[in-house]
């Protein structure tokens, strides 16, 4: 008769779910990983706080629904985390303990309970986007002359043509730009999912000019680089929009006081592609979305569109009967 082994302690299968399970059966991004990361050991300095245990000494058993619960607390009231890092946190230890739910059959029942631990809902505010004389006042203040404006003007062009996040633009190389008779970029999104989004003839010519002006040829060099050559960041990026927009309300009024975020422009072009008459389904491929659900938020906050719907139907016939006061006295005090 086999002997049974003893299941595996819980430093053991954490080390393997990271180690293994994310990057060899799932092949999840290395960002996923740095994220799943990041969560256990803030669990775990929590939990070194909270009962006493070394990370080391931690069993399945000790990560019960309660525990989790008092973790998540910590994040929002401690740590000043919004709802949807404690989501994306919870998220985390409920992959972890399906994983290890597989190899400690003993713990079942105390995974149960803390894989029952809910999501939290939260408010989501209507999408700040741009008009396009907004979006074309930023575009417009790059010094076109200079290396880093002709660097930024390219870069603010790209994203707003291709409504690519900031972390995918700024991972662009130059093999990654097609500029012969049908202009594309192609773009690794999230979960290395790739797509290809088709360029104006404008911004084709931006890049060419700026490719020239970098005079690179290898392919793997950076598209949009800093000084030192290597991919800008995404607060220098952020940090140079703000100048930007700041520049940009001298000439447009509405952008005073605004805060404008490299995010805002992804927004911006999907309520553009909306309101061009663009197919949602179109718009998700074009923005790279999992699922078109995820794009129907613009919908709700476009209110041209709106506005445009209220305009076809036809109001109904009722007119709202004129108030009389039923006294003298009434009237006079209303007329005071």
């Amino acid at each position: 008769m086999a002997e049974l082994r003893p299941a595996p302690s819980f430093p053991i299968l954490l080390q393997r779910f990271l180690g293994e399970h994310l990057t060899r059966h799932r092949a999840v991004s290395p960002c996923t990983v740095a994220a799943y990361r990041d969560t256990f050991r803030l669990l775990l300095l929590f939990v070194e706080q909270h009962i006493g245990k070394a990370p080391t000494a931690v069993t399945l058993a000790d990560l019960d629904a309660q525990l989790i619960l008092a973790f998540l607390d910590h994040l929002e009231h401690d740590r000043g985390n919004g709802a949807r890092s404690r989501n994306a946190r919870l998220a985390a230890i409920r992959s972890f303990l399906r994983y290890a739910v597989h190899h400690d059959l003993t713990a079942m029942a105390v995974i149960e309970r803390a894989l029952a631990v809910p999501m939290k809902r939260f408010d989501r505010p209507l999408l700040g986007h741009l008009n396009r004389a907004e979006m074309q006042a930023i575009l417009d203040v790059p010094d076109k002359q200079s290396w880093a404006g002709q660097r930024d003007r390219a870069l603010l062009t790209v994203m707003y043509n291709t409504g690519a996040r900031v972390s995918e633009v700024l991972a662009l190389r130059l093999g990654d730009v097609v500029l012969d008779a049908t202009p594309c970029i192609h773009i690794q999104g999230k979960g290395r999912k790739q797509r290809t989004v088709p360029l104006w003839r404008t911004t084709a010519t931006m890049l060419r000019q700026w490719q020239r002006r970098q005079g690179h040829s290898a392919a793997t060099a950076p598209l949009f680089p800093n000084r030192d050559g290597a991919p800008m960041g995404r607060g220098n990026v952020a940090q140079r929009l703000t100048l930007y927009v700041r520049a940009a309300a001298q000439g447009c009024p509405s952008l005073a006081g605004r805060t404008v975020t490299p995010h805002m422009i992804r927004h911006t072009t999907a309520m553009h592609l909306l309101q061009s008459g663009v197919d949602l389904a179109v718009i998700a491929l074009w923005l790279g979305h999992a699922t078109p659900a995820t794009t129907h938020m613009y919908l709700e906050a476009d209110l041209s569109m709106k506005e445009s719907a209220i305009g076809r139907l036809t109001p109904p016939r009722t007119a709202a009967p004129r108030y009389r006061p039923p006294d003298r006295l009434i009237s006079f005090l209303q007329r005071l």
